[in-house]
C-alpha cells in the first residue's frame, strides 16, 4: 500500500489557483474581532491583514471546494477510502510569512503533495500522514507558505479506548503509568515554542515578553499580539497564581488518562494564563480562586511537565 501512495509525493495538488476574494478590510475585521486582536496596525488607513490570516484567503468555502484541486489528490484521497482509511484529522501546520498582505491583494497559490508517510498506529486508529505545502503569492510574488497535515486513517474500535482506560488503574491524568499504560500524547515541539520545553527540562516556566513593548504573553508565539514585533525575550515565572476557571472531563475515556479529572485555567502572578493539571486534591476539589504553586511531574519515565499544587492554605477551596 505505502509505495502506491508513496508515488504521490511531488505530485500537484493545486496548480495556479485564485484565492476566491482579494484580501480586504471587512474579513480582516471579523478575524480580529472573533481572535479577540486589537492590534492598530490591522485596522484604518494603511492597514494590514494580520499574518495568521494567510490560509483564510485561499479556503474556497463550502461552495466549489474541488475547482482548485489537481485529479491527483482526487486519486491519492480515493485510494485511501478504498481501502478503509476513510476518516481525517488535520493534525498541525507550519507557516511563514515573506511580507504583510494588504486590503486590494489578489492571491493565487500552488500546491504540492510533499509526503505520504508510512502506516501509523494512533489512538485514533491506524492510518497516513499527508502533507502538503502551498506557495502563496500576490502579483506573482512569493507572499508567504503554509505546510499542513493530516491524518487519514482508519478509526480504532470503540470499545478499544475504552478497554485501554479500564487497563489503568491509576486515578487522574498526571500520575505516574505502569509499564502497561498507555503512553500520554507529546506536545508538537518547534521552532517557536522549543526554548518553553528546553525551559521545562530545566525546571524552569518561561514566559514570553516582547522587547519591543515589554507584553507579557503565553503560549509561546512568534510575534507579539500588542505591537507585532517579533522580537521576544523570555522571563521565568515565580510559579504562584490561582485557578481563573477549570472544568471536569468525564467523557471521552481517552488511552492514558483516568476521568473524572480536573483541567484548569491558571492565572499566574505575572498576569498571563496558562491550561494545566491541579495536583494535591481530588478533582471535585478544584475551586475557582484556589491558590496553587507550580511543580514539575514526572510522566511515562522520561518526560516532564509543569502542574500546579494546590495551597494547604489560601483563598476558597484551597483546602478542599
Amino acid at each position: 500500500m505505502h509505495h502506491l501512495l508513496k508515488a504521490f509525493e511531488g505530485r500537484p495538488a493545486a496548480v495556479s489557483a485564485s484565492a476566491p476574494d482579494p484580501v480586504n478590510l471587512p474579513m480582516i475585521r471579523h478575524w480580529c474581532e472573533a481572535m479577540g486582536d486589537t492590534n492598530p496596525a490591522y485596522a484604518g488607513d494603511g492597514a494590514i491583514a494580520p499574518p495568521t490570516m494567510l490560509q483564510a484567503w485561499t479556503m474556497p468555502g463550502l461552495s466549489g471546494a474541488a475547482s482548485a484541486r489537481t485529479p491527483a489528490y482526487d486519486e491519492l484521497f480515493a485510494l485511501l477510502d478504498g481501502a478503509g482509511y476513510g476518516a481525517v484529522v488535520a493534525t498541525d501546520c507550519e507557516q511563514e510569512y515573506v511580507r504583510p498582505l494588504r486590503p486590494g491583494d489578489r492571491l493565487t497559490f500552488d500546491t504540492v503533495i510533499e509526503t505520504v508517510s508510512p502506516r501509523k498506529t494512533t489512538r485514533l486508529g491506524a492510518g497516513y500522514f499527508i502533507t502538503t505545502m502551498m506557495r502563496v503569492r500576490a502579483a506573482g510574488e512569493l507572499v508567504g507558505t503554509h505546510r499542513f497535515r493530516i491524518l487519514k486513517y482508519a478509526p480504532a474500535p470503540a470499545d478499544a479506548a475504552v478497554q485501554a482506560v479500564g487497563q489503568a488503574p491509576v486515578q487522574g491524568p498526571v500520575q505516574a503509568s505502569a509499564s502497561s499504560r498507555p503512553t500520554r500524547p507529546r506536545p508538537v515541539i518547534n521552532r517557536d515554542n522549543a526554548p518553553f520545553w528546553e525551559g521545562v527540562a530545566a525546571h524552569k516556566l518561561l514566559i514570553q515578553r516582547c522587547t519591543a513593548c515589554g507584553t507579557l504573553r503565553f503560549p509561546w508565539l512568534p510575534g507579539c499580539g500588542r505591537c507585532g514585533s517579533p522580537e521576544w525575550g523570555a522571563v521565568e515565572a515565580r510559579g504562584s497564581g490561582t485557578v481563573h476557571s477549570y472544568v471536569v472531563v468525564h467523557h471521552p475515556p481517552f488511552p492514558a488518562f483516568d476521568p473524572p479529572y480536573a483541567v484548569a485555567l491558571v492565572e499566574l502572578t505575572e498576569g498571563v494564563r496558562m491550561i494545566s493539571n491541579i495536583t494535591g486534591v481530588p478533582y471535585d476539589g478544584v475551586r475557582i480562586g484556589m491558590s496553587v504553586e507550580l511543580e514539575f511531574i514526572r510522566v511515562d519515565g522520561e518526560w516532564e511537565l509543569p502542574v500546579f499544587r494546590a495551597r494547604s492554605g489560601g483563598p476558597e477551596g484551597a483546602a478542599a
